[in-house]
């Protein structure tokens, strides 16, 4: 009867359609449904698109009027006993949607002129989590005595619809170290728990609350839950994962922020706007390490230009990062699903979220400085810029001067080139010589000097080349540019010198591993000086590096040889690189002599060909060049330099492929399936809509800046009538109390996500959290309430009705955090460093290479006293996460964790018996219990690990054990015990 009905419906249909050539309803719902991904104007795959009415009949697979004959049904139906072929990735199509195709088939398959089918859209927004948020009317239940404030009112409300009885308060001991590991991820000390036990005052475990959020290890412990969901690490992650030496700075903005209770709507919009919003404040440039937290690829970024493929897909794909992550931290909305196609469940399109992505469109991850006034940041800017100009002149002047070279100095070029292979190495000793500090400069001066230790007259002077693969630069590495080589007779600097050589006029060639010899003519000398005016480039950066400084008398003796040296400044790297290396008598030696004196020989040349081409005209302006460029350098310079955080920026120094947009954005454009080869239109900034009709594209000047973009984004997201926001945070500070949200997908309020168990509830503590913005009310809310204070204990009854405790009917068992047991052990034995900020600390030998970093874990002493401090100041690699913090749970930080898996496994038993870190801190805590009586220490142990005083049983358990195999033996054992790792 209801398939007759159906078929009655659909005949009335297609008939009313066909009378107006128009496209049945149910026809274009399923074209665009299940057959428009595949079957588009672009994509055409199998060479046939379903978008438009003349790319119908041209394909010539649908016959008008016969569905029988028409290829598209039969690769629809089972053919022959086998399944459908189509949708090729998709479930078939079912019978009646088959049967409204095969009827508009044979009614002439009628289409509009002009019309084209379109991905479809979700334009719905009924969606709970979309709705306004109305603070609910507290219920009224009869049952009164034990509701203690309204949370409780609205969780006594659904346990009496559904026949649940809730748990009996838990016991004291019980209640302290659950609310301590909640708000502080430590132990209560056995002084805390006995002086709590015993406070019969009516208040004492309010004041307790009131205590640990006061303390600062309660920032310590919520900074990590918020820095899950962010993706925090110390590296970049991807293929080379470098460090990020400066990220810390925003995981310690995020402490103080908690301790501070700042208000949450300043917390997120230092976030993503803070350096527009509050300028000259340090935490509004901080905060924006949120933007630049997650994973970054140095390849695509440093390598690969902007203008190549790769490098376009890398920023873009950056940009997903930022807008993903805004929008899942901020909102729980999983707006990266439209970045390839329209979102299949939640009302956002592609354009919704290009339009976020052109907020970023001229954001990048860099270093900044953030503790500067904002008049000096703008004159290092606007000093930075100029420097940039005038290097680029100097650049354009040195090149036209190559250019007028001709066709001689190009021989030259060649010439070098084809000997430079033949110059190579045959015997490279360790030590490679004296390397001056890096600058960032090229025309910093630098000097280097040998003491000959008395008046000697010389003959000749030479200076020996550096050989270092470092960069690729090879022969002559670090030879300085531009330099002079005086001499004094006293050793006042600054008494009267001789100039032996001076090449400060114009760049001296590189001499590859030819010595440059400087002919003396009998000067008397004491000290000899090499003064470098402009420095070699090394990669990205500029230094002076010789191998060898050789002083010769009269006779031919080195009288160098093994003097004393000093310098302005120097990289002591023993054996390669310190300052004895200058005179030690060891230098890198061609294996070609003739090749490499051959090699000079055409520099020399190619030096006198320079002299002619560089007028005293000329010299002038290069001269005036470098003057300007020295005294920007000099100003730069002297500004302070303040500290630095890795955050979202749009000035910073270029590296490599990867330059600072300057604050101009890049053009966003749709893109086809997300393909970057395929842009579409071109989006203006926006953000996602709420409701029917809303205005989501930003009302911005027509001549926008990217600072007017993330300024209207923090807006959107902090403004009082945006309900996701409200919502997404009150249910993560529930989550993190209770070991599961009201809404038990954090990251996702959408129809992919759950629905609330408790709406009403959820929505009153978001209108609570968006009064008071303070997640320390929060805090004392849930802490305060019944529902947190119940017992875990179990209860058929309950079960029977609710198993997963879904009501809160008692409070659930948690395993602790990785950071929670690491930080554990170190308190319980007696190593725990509370020192607070700063950067983070290694847990591995960290080998650093050409390619990456390496992260040895192996090679690490756990009696590192450094790393006995709490687990948040880890430096944490992406790519090699620590072992031990893993087979804990501990999240991924290349993806946000908003809730952390708890899983029991023989290997976290396995690494809690053996891992080195256990066994030494098992050591540590059998030598705390030194002071106490031989025969009372197993007792002292169990009461520090566990919290309580054993039972004779165990007692009698653990003293035979500890007498049989050792105190450090049962310490370790004590790390393994479930009331050890659990919380009540």
């Amino acid at each position: 009867m209801i398939a007759f009905v159906f078929s009655l419906l659909l005949t009335s249909t297609l008939a009313a359609d066909d009378v107006n050539n128009q496209l049945p309803a149910a026809v274009q719902k399923i074209l665009e449904q299940r057959c428009l991904a595949c079957h588009n104007d672009l994509d055409r795959k199998g060479d046939f698109s379903l978008q438009s009415g003349k790319a119908i009949r041209d394909s010539g697979y649908i016959v008008g009027g016969n569905a029988d004959d028409s290829h598209f049904i039969s690769v629809l139906e089972p053919q022959s006993g086998s399944p459908a072929a189509m949708p090729k990735d998709g479930a078939p199509l079912l019978n009646d949607e088959v049967t409204v195709l095969r009827n508009w088939i044979n009614r002439g398959s009628p289409w509009p002129n002009d019309f084209l089918l379109s991905e479809p859209v979700v334009d719905t927004f009924d969606w709970w989590s979309l709705q306004p948020i109305k603070r609910p009317d507290i219920p009224n239940n009869k049952e009164t005595g034990w509701i203690r404030n309204p949370i409780d009112a609205f969780v006594l409300q659904k346990q009496l619809s559904l026949d649940l009885q809730h748990a009996e308060v838990a016991d004291r001991r019980t209640l302290i170290r659950r609310i301590t590991y909640d708000l502080t991820g430590l132990p209560p000390t056995a002084e805390d728990v006995a002086v709590f036990v015993a406070d019969e005052k009516p208040l004492a475990y309010e004041r307790l609350v009131d205590r640990l959020l006061d303390s600062p290890q309660y920032g310590e412990h919520w900074a990590r839950h918020w820095l899950d969901v962010v993706k925090y690490a110390d590296t970049c992650g991807f293929d080379k994962d470098k460090l990020r030496p400066n990220a810390w700075p925003y995981r310690d903005y995020v402490i103080r922020s908690f301790n501070a209770d700042k208000p949450y709507s300043r917390f997120v919009q230092e976030q993503i706007a803070g350096d527009v919003l509050f300028p000259g404040e340090p935490d509004g440039i901080l905060g924006l390490g949120f933007v630049a937290a997650g994973p970054w690829d140095f390849i695509g970024h440093v390598e690969v230009s902007e203008s190549k493929l790769d490098g376009m897909e890398a920023r873009n794909l950056d940009r997903d990062e930022m807008v993903s992550n805004t929008l899942n931290t901020f909102c729980s909305a999983t707006v990266q699903c439209a970045r390839c196609h329209n979102h299949k469940f939640d009302p956002f399109t592609q354009e919704h979220y290009y339009s976020l992505q052109s907020v970023f469109a001229a954001v990048d991850r860099a270093e900044r400085v953030y503790d500067l006034d904002p008049d000096i940041e703008r004159q290092k800017q606007e000093l930075a810029k100029q420097e940039q100009r005038l290097s680029e002149q100097l650049k354009s002047f040195n090149d036209d001067i190559n250019q007028k070279g001709g066709p001689e100095l190009a021989a030259l070029n060649t010439s070098i080139a084809a000997l430079l292979p033949t110059a190579t190495l045959v015997q490279k000793q360790p030590e490679f010589g004296y390397h001056s500090q890096i600058s960032a400069n090229r025309d910093t001066a630098k000097w280097v000097e040998v003491d000959l230790g008395s008046d000697v007259k010389l003959s000749e002077i030479r200076l020996r080349p550096c050989h270092d693969d470092y960069g690729g630069i090879g022969s002559g590495f670090g030879f300085p540019v531009r330099f002079r080589i005086e001499t004094r007779l006293t050793p006042e600097a600054n008494s009267a010198s001789t100039v032996v050589a001076d090449f400060t006029e114009q760049d001296f060639d590189n001499p590859g591993l030819a010595p440059v010899i400087l002919p003396c003519a009998n000067i008397k000398a004491r000290f000899i000086r090499v003064v470098a005016l402009s420095l070699a480039e090394r990669n990205n950066d500029f230094i002076m590096a010789l191998a060898e400084l050789e002083a010769l008398d009269a006779n031919g003796a080195n009288v160098a040889l093994n003097r004393p040296v000093t310098a302005l400044d120097s990289i002591e790297a023993p054996e390669r690189w310190s300052i004895s290396n200058l005179t030690d008598g060891t230098w890198a030696v061609a294996a070609n002599i003739e090749a490499a004196q051959n090699l000079a020989d055409v520099r020399t040349q190619k030096t006198l060909i320079m002299k002619q081409i560089l007028t005293p005209e000329k010299i002038a302006i290069e001269n005036d060049l470098i003057a300007k460029q020295q005294e920007t350098t000099g100003r730069l310079a002297a500004l302070p330099q303040g500290k630095t955080v890795y955050a979202a920026s749009t000035h910073f120094t270029p590296q490599g492929n990867f330059k600072p947009t300057e604050g101009v954005p890049r053009t966003v454009r749709t893109l086809h399936r997300g393909n970057i080869q395929q842009p579409q239109t071109e989006v203006q900034p926006g953000t996602i809509p709420l409701t029917s009709g809303d205005s989501w594209q930003f009302k911005l000047p027509a001549d926008n800046s990217e600072a007017d973009r993330r300024t209207a984004l923090a807006q959107w997201i902090t403004a009082p009538t945006n309900p996701l926001t409200w919502r997404s945070i009150a249910n993560r500070i529930w989550l993190y109390h209770f070991g599961r949200g009201i809404v038990d997908s954090p990251n996702d309020l959408g129809r992919m996500g759950q629905t609330p168990s408790h709406p009403e509830l959820l929505d009153w503590l978001a209108d609570e959290f968006r009064r008071t913005q303070s997640f320390k009310h929060m805090h004392r809310l849930i802490a305060n309430s019944a529902t947190y204070r119940q017992q875990s204990t179990f209860d058929a009854d309950n079960a029977t009705i609710d198993s997963d405790n879904q009501f809160y009917w008692r409070l659930n068992r948690r395993k602790l955090s990785a950071e929670e047991v690491r930080d554990t052990i170190l308190s319980v034995s007696g190593r725990l460093n509370l020192d607070m900020g700063g950067p983070g600390f290694y847990l591995f030998a960290l080998e650093k290479t050409e390619h990456s970093p390496h992260y040895e874990y192996h090679k690490f002493d756990p009696r590192t006293t450094e790393s006995h401090r709490r687990s948040i100041y880890r430096f944490i690699a992406r790519s090699q996460p620590n072992p031990l913090m893993t087979s804990l749970d501990c999240a991924d930080s290349s993806q946000s964790t908003p809730k952390r898996n708890e899983t029991l496994t023989s290997l976290q038993a396995l690494t809690l018996l053996n891992n080195k870190f256990t066994l030494v801190m098992a050591e540590y805590f059998a030598e705390r219990l030194q002071p106490v009586p031989e025969t009372e220490r197993a007792a002292a142990a169990f009461e520090l690990a566990i919290g309580r005083i054993p039972t004779s049983a165990e007692l009698q358990n653990i003293q035979q054990y500890s007498d049989q195999h050792g105190l450090p033996n049962l310490c370790r054992i004590l790390f393994n015990t479930s009331e050890f790792l659990f919380v009540d």
